[in-house]
């Protein structure tokens, strides 16, 4: 039986437990950022779970209250992968989520030491969203996967 074909950027296979939290708010999107994201765990051999929010602001508490869940049930991740959209409108409305999610999720992995992935994209209109969505295009939510399996490499070399 012939080996799968390894996306462009894969990752050696690793042992990893990862939370995938996605903000559902434009499902095609979604769907798209998605499909990348568990495409390129699953080629780089890495367990996953999924979890759906209403939007890209409750991405990081999700995330804080998910990832300490899990290490008090003794079935901790290793690694987190965020995803969503934001797409500009009439109102300033974009820079309070698009710049609130990012800093929540940026302050999340440092305080939390948690290697993620931030596969939230920020756009002007829904067809930049797509075109960076779409596995076969530019694949940004297999690019936050493959972030975060980046991360925890360079974690556990450090705590070797």
């Amino acid at each position: 039986m012939a080996e799968p074909q390894r996306r462009k950027g894969a990752v050696e296979p690793m042992r990893a437990h990862v939370l995938i939290v996605e903000a559902r708010f434009y499902d095609a999107i979604a769907d798209e950022l998605l499909s990348g994201a568990t495409g390129h765990l699953e080629i780089a051999g890495a367990s996953f779970e999924v979890v759906t929010v209403p939007g890209a602001l409750e991405l990081p508490a999700a995330i804080a209250i998910l990832v300490e869940g899990a290490a008090a049930r003794g079935t901790p991740f290793d690694a987190a992968v965020a995803l969503g959209c934001v797409i500009r409108g009439e109102t300033t409305h974009y820079e309070i989520v698009s710049e609130q999610s990012a800093r929540g999720l940026m302050d999340l992995s440092v305080a939390m030491r948690l290697p993620l992935g931030n596969g939230v994209l920020t756009v002007e209109n829904e067809g930049q969203a797509l075109a960076r969505a779409r596995v076969a295009e530019m694949d940004k939510g297999g690019g936050a996967a493959e972030a975060a399996l980046s991360l925890l490499r360079l974690k556990r070399r450090a705590e070797a």
